[in-house]
């Protein structure tokens, strides 16, 4: 048998290699080495020529990190510190609202999760210094995620609702890396299952009607901690059994490669 195969969105974005300078689809290998170390087979998924047939050879996809989502797609007017990539965007709102129909296992990642509420009709805080009055949540403001190291990232505690998706892969109470500065305002038809308790800013999403549908506004893949990583690939493999075969996934298990 093959191994799940998970899509990852990925940045068009221009790179130097040796003496040449050249648009390239390109993603952190953090995202890369989370998929296989928890027993899936990563597909990275390009936002240049968009198109929801990609979505047939997936088993489940997992929407990155990266910039900010456009507030026009929520009808809001761009703050100061909003930077925008409307091909990813265009790209993103796309498939996630068809992976969504579709019912395929879906992880956001930071950027990802803000694609999940506002491509189901919710909006984001643009700002969270604004709000909030402290930038912890991302620790070293201006210093660019693609070459941030562990030092650069925030860290704090996240509280998950009992009974939740959430509580069940990540218990009551878990410590997180933090790299963002916009947030949650209405998490659309997701509802929000976890938080920040010293701030209250939304931490984790979840599609009360999906099979598995999930947003985190941390990192996984720079840490040790795959829990949510692995509930997404043994939720690939549950729906690619189909109805007949389906087992309930266990919290926290890394399912094994095949």
């Amino acid at each position: 048998m093959r191994r799940p195969m998970i899509g990852l969105t990925s940045y068009a974005q221009h790179v130097r290699f040796g003496r040449n300078d050249m648009m390239a689809g390109m993603l952190p290998m953090t995202y890369v080495k989370a998929v296989h170390a928890t027993g899936g087979r990563a597909l990275l998924i390009t936002p240049d020529d968009p198109g929801t047939d990609v979505l047939e050879c997936l088993d489940g996809i997992v929407f990155t990190g990266g910039g900010d989502v456009d507030p026009a797609h929520y009808g809001a007017v761009p703050h100061p510190e909003t930077e925008v990539d409307a091909v990813r965007d265009a790209a993103e709102l796309m498939l996630m609202r068809a992976a969504l129909a579709a019912d395929l296992p879906v992880l956001g990642v930071c950027r990802g999760l803000q694609v999940m509420a506002v491509a189901t009709g919710g909006a984001l805080h643009q700002h969270l210094p604004d709000l909030i009055n402290h930038d912890r949540h991302r620790a070293h403001a201006g210093t660019d995620p693609l070459a941030a190291s562990a030092g650069d990232y925030g860290r704090h505690d996240v509280v998950t609702t009992p009974g939740s998706l959430a509580c069940d892969l990540l218990g009551r109470r878990t410590s997180v890396n933090s790299f963002h500065h916009q947030a949650v305002a209405d998490p659309g038809e997701f509802v929000a299952t976890g938080w920040c308790p010293d701030d209250r800013v939304v931490e984790i999403i979840e599609h009360p009607g999906r099979g598995f549908a999930l947003g985190v506004q941390w990192h996984p893949e720079r840490t040790t901690d795959l829990r949510v990583f692995a509930a997404l690939v043994q939720a690939a493999l549950v729906n690619r059994a189909g109805p007949a075969d389906r087992v309930a996934p266990v919290p926290g298990e890394v399912p094994a490669a095949v």
